[in-house]
């Protein structure tokens, strides 16, 4: 009998420490407040990344202040009613925050939000299990992703599970949706780039309801996207336009450290050692200044989304990537871009 966890994850994210111990850099401006708002906890076919994990890379010389921990099928229930196995999540990563909040581990305050996970496709019946995370984690718990990522070429994996097309337009999820805005909470979500229309329509169809865009909308750059960067881009860019209309959308800008957008810097057979954060700043910059333009630093958070983006680079170059990438900001663009602009989406304390 395979004693891997029934939520373990499709692929495990596994990282080559040794290939990422090859390089390091002085950490740019140490002194500016961080709020990282999108990384993970898992304990998966034989890939570890848990608090002690997550404070090794907080504490690696950037200035993190707190963080938000984003659902990623950990630790569900095993026993007991389905629709209620992810609120095991919630109480697991509830347990590392408050860890944190004890102060035993330093003055970040990691996991200060929560954001968990419950199928919306239930329709009004999610609401007991809302409440159930609620209780679970009080208002540490932030909201829920539903991650909504297909796409036609079906060798294209993010997430476990077969996700069905057009879960953001169907009638029942929206259903679900509704109970968000009511108990206060967000929905994340995590889509490609050619389902961002779905989202903005959503996002306009429930105004009251705060909507966060992951990893700057998802636009594919490997297998059947492969090597048409410039037609993904033409059409990303006119759905990110349009998405950042809806007043009630924030947009994360990072992820662009996953495989499946193509960059291919987590080839460590190809690359002898890690790239540099001057490197990683002048492929994203185009994706980033865009988010901004469209978006405005208020409404834009830079994430780490560790450990996946830990495949590309380290915890202090991915900070150091994202504080180039906002070099020439102001200090009130770069304060909103690192700290403040994700304390107001996640509604989390100034600490």
């Amino acid at each position: 009998m395979s004693n891997t966890p029934a939520s373990a994850p499709a692929t495990p994210h596994a990282i080559n420490e040794p290939w990422l111990a090859t390089y390091s850099e002085p950490i740019i401006e140490p002194d500016l407040p961080i709020v990282d708002p999108h990384h993970h906890l898992w304990d998966n076919r034989g890939f570890r990344y848990l608090h002690a994990d997550l404070l090794a890379d907080t504490a690696s010389g950037h200035n993190i202040r707190s963080t938000v921990f984003l659902q990623c099928r950990a630790m569900y229930r095993a026993d007991g009613d389905p629709a209620l196995a992810p609120v095991g999540e919630t109480e697991f990563v509830n347990g590392a925050a408050a860890m944190s909040a004890s102060g035993i581990y330093g003055p970040t305050r990691h996991c200060a939000g929560i954001v968990g996970f419950a199928d919306l496709t239930l329709g009004a019946g999610v609401e007991r299990v809302l409440e159930a995370h609620l209780r679970a984690a009080g208002d540490r718990f932030k909201g829920i992703r539903n991650s909504s990522v297909w796409d036609e070429d079906q060798s294209i994996v993010t997430v476990p599970g077969a996700i069905p097309p057009g879960l953001l337009l169907d009638k029942k999820f929206r259903e679900g949706f509704a109970k968000l805005g009511p108990l206060g909470l967000s929905f994340d979500a995590w889509l490609f780039h050619h389902q961002i229309p779905d989202l903005t329509d959503l996002a306009k169809a429930f105004p009251s309801t705060i909507v966060v865009l992951n990893h700057i909308g998802g636009p594919i750059g490997q297998n059947a996207y492969a090597g048409k960067r410039d037609q993904v881009m033409r059409d990303w860019r006119a759905s990110i336009a349009a998405l950042a209309k809806m007043p009630n959308v924030y947009c994360k800008l990072g992820g662009m450290g996953m495989a499946v957008m193509g960059f291919g810097f987590d080839d460590y057979k190809k690359h002898a050692k890690p790239v540099s954060s001057e490197v990683l700043a002048a492929a994203w910059k185009p994706y980033v200044e865009h988010c901004i333009e469209q978006f405005g630093v208020d409404r834009c958070m830079f994430e780490s989304n560790f450990p996946v983006d830990k495949r590309t680079c380290s915890y202090p170059v991915l900070w150091n990537a994202l504080k180039r990438l906002a070099s020439g900001a102001s200090a009130a663009e770069k304060t909103a871009l690192f700290s403040v602009t994700a304390r107001r989406a996640y509604r989390l304390p100034d600490v």
